[in-house]
């Protein structure tokens, strides 16, 4: 079964060529030295629609026409967006179903990439509705469904990514490094490579499907899941796609909390000049936890897409910096008299930057409770910061890593 499937992934992979050129294999300096390995990112952030999804699209695609000229997915990001470049491409009728509350952003570019092909229909507040409404819809035109992982052709497309990695390599990595979020890309990989490299499967911490799924040798539904790395959140690892990976240790499979990715998000932006969405930074993040593992070794790290929105720069930054420990929130109890401002402001260090300050002043009370936000240049500082605090006889209570909290203040 390998060997044919390495046979059909190659063949995708040629018949893609008169749609689009292979994604760049490109060896990275400040990581190859930093982990003293030899490094190569594969950049599918440069694909046309800026992520591999357009090459599970295609495959699926292709195989059905002439004979299918209607398609319709589901998606709300970057699936939606590689159905739509195909059935331009293809000079088909697609339908995309999105939810209500999709980004203005995405749903522009997704009508960019299908111009007068593609019909797109909000329907719903989350993906769910607009899922089912996609399958009725097909079930009521007889239109064919394009899943964006849970399909044998798609995961064949998918794998074109390792058959191009073999073919720009020259030979096969020692250690490939992939994001997990349905398992359509992992799978195809795994797939065309079998065990001959090793691997490392990288999902966020707050959609941990693969996981889950090698631990019940099932595909189980892990909802609710933290939705901020929204390439790679998803609560259920297709049937499909896990059947391919359920052979893997689970020893090889790490998850990462979602504000360490936006530490690498921020580095590749502002180092090396790359823009990558929080699924196509995980790759990348992941060295560091495998580090001893790659010394000297040939390594891979599918950069899986670059759709992000700038308008999320400002939350990245804040994230990764809380995650770093350079910032942290808290709520002062300060005294309503005259001098007490001053004496909280003189408990702060040199390099201790105040970000943020809501002083909430209600009558008839002793204290009054500040929100401040403070921004440093080393995590170090503040264990001392908050030495001063405590001995000036302040009161106050951190934060910084209340989710529930910071879902409404921060």
């Amino acid at each position: 079964m390998t060997v044919n499937f390495q046979a059909m992934a190659t063949l995708a992979a040629a018949k893609m060529r008169q749609v689009f050129p292979e994604t760049p294999l490109m060896r990275n300096e400040m990581l190859s030295e930093r982990f003293g390995a030899d490094i190569w990112l594969k950049r599918e952030d440069l694909s046309p629609v800026r992520s591999y999804k357009l090459r599970g699209a295609f495959n699926a695609m292709r195989k059905v026409i002439p004979d299918q000229t209607m398609f319709v997915c589901a998606s709300a990001g970057n699936h939606a967006q590689g159905v739509a470049f195909m059935c331009k491409h293809f000079k088909v009728h697609g339908v995309v179903f999105m939810p209500v509350t999709t980004p203005e952003q995405k749903i522009l570019k997704t009508r960019m990439f299908g111009g007068d092909h593609v019909e797109v229909r909000l329907i719903g507040d989350y993906f769910d509705e607009s899922l089912k409404a996609a399958q009725d819809f097909c079930a009521d035109q007889g239109a064919h469904f394009l899943s964006p992982f849970d399909d044998e052709d798609v995961i064949e497309g998918q794998a074109s990514v390792a058959v191009e990695i073999e073919q720009q390599l020259g030979g096969l990595p020692d250690h490939i490094i992939l994001p997990v979020g349905g398992g359509g890309l992992s799978a195809g990989v795994r797939g065309y490579f079998d065990d001959t490299v090793r691997y490392t499967f990288v999902e966020p911490s707050g959609a941990k499907s693969l996981a889950a799924a090698l631990e019940e040798d099932a595909p189980v539904d892990v909802s609710p899941i933290n939705s901020f790395v929204d390439g790679a959140a998803v609560a259920k690892i297709g049937a499909r796609t896990f059947a391919r990976l359920k052979g893997i240790s689970p020893d090889d499979v790490m998850d990462l909390d979602e504000d360490r990715i936006c530490n690498t998000i921020v580095e590749m932006l502002n180092v090396e000049g790359i823009v990558l969405e929080p699924a196509g930074a995980m790759s990348i993040e992941a060295l560091g936890e495998v580090a001893e593992q790659i010394k000297g070794k040939t390594v891979v790290c599918v950069t899986s897409g670059g759709n992000f929105d700038f308008e999320r720069l400002p939350e990245v930054k804040e994230r990764a910096q809380r995650y770093a420990g350079l910032k942290k929130y808290f709520i002062l109890r300060l005294p309503q008299r005259p001098g007490a401002l001053r004496d909280f402001l003189d408990t702060l260090g040199p390099h201790d930057n105040i970000t943020r300050f809501e002083y909430m002043k209600k009558s008839a009370r002793n204290f009054g409770s500040v929100l401040i936000g403070i921004e440093t240049d080393a995590p170090q500082n503040f264990p001392a910061m908050f030495g001063r605090i405590d001995t000036a006889g302040f009161t106050y209570t951190d934060i910084t890593n209340d989710e529930t909290l910071a879902q409404f203040v921060i």
